[in-house]
């Protein structure tokens, strides 16, 4: 995985609640057996008319040019629905690194801490204020410190994360990486049992 340590970006704005796994990704796009592609099938049916990419949904926030970057920014219960891993693959692989909500579906938020993307929950009024901001301002979104911040207003909030996962996306680790990175603390503590 690719270090993460702070996003400053643009955000894509999609202020809608409760979406769920097979909007962001639908189950006819699952086929794959690795996690490449799934990027062009992010939100496909919200994305384009009759699932035509020749026909896109010119409302959709994807398909308007003001809106881009590495952070998607969401209403609240994100990630609901089923617990398909390739929602957070689709998402990564469209090139978000960070998903702002007011609330996360508790598999889909392990999904993404597992492959590398960020999930930021904050308040509903901090949400609310960033939707304000779409299209006229960037995120600051600093992992170490576990703020957010506004840049055009300078209002920041904190949110939460495991330490294990935040010491993994720091450093660009998957569990195998961690524990590779410890090795040595594993040997000295086997001989000291030995």
């Amino acid at each position: 995985m690719k270090a993460l340590t702070t996003i400053q970006s643009p955000f894509v704005p999609i202020n809608i609640e409760n979406i769920d796994t097979d909007q962001i990704i639908p189950a006819r796009f699952l086929k794959a057996t690795t996690k490449d592609g799934f990027g062009k099938n992010l939100f496909r049916d919200w994305r384009y008319e009759n699932d035509e990419e020749s026909k896109p949904r010119a409302e959709f926030p994807l398909n308007q040019s003001q809106y881009s970057g590495e952070i998607l920014v969401a209403g609240k219960n994100f990630g609901c629905g089923s617990s398909r891993e390739h929602a957070a693959w689709s998402i990564l692989d469209y090139g978000f690194r960070a998903v702002v909500s007011s609330f996360f579906a508790d598999i889909f938020k392990n999904n993404a801490l597992n492959n590398g993307v960020l999930p930021v929950q904050v308040s509903d009024d901090f949400l609310e204020k960033i939707f304000a901001q779409a299209a006229e301002t960037e995120l600051l979104v600093d992992l170490a410190k576990q703020t957010i911040t506004i840049l055009s207003t300078g209002e920041a909030a904190s949110f939460d994360i495991n330490s294990y996962k935040k010491t993994c996306l720091l450093n660009g680790y998957d569990d195998i990486d961690y524990l590779l990175s410890i090795k040595p603390a594993i040997e000295t503590f086997e001989k000291e049992r030995g």
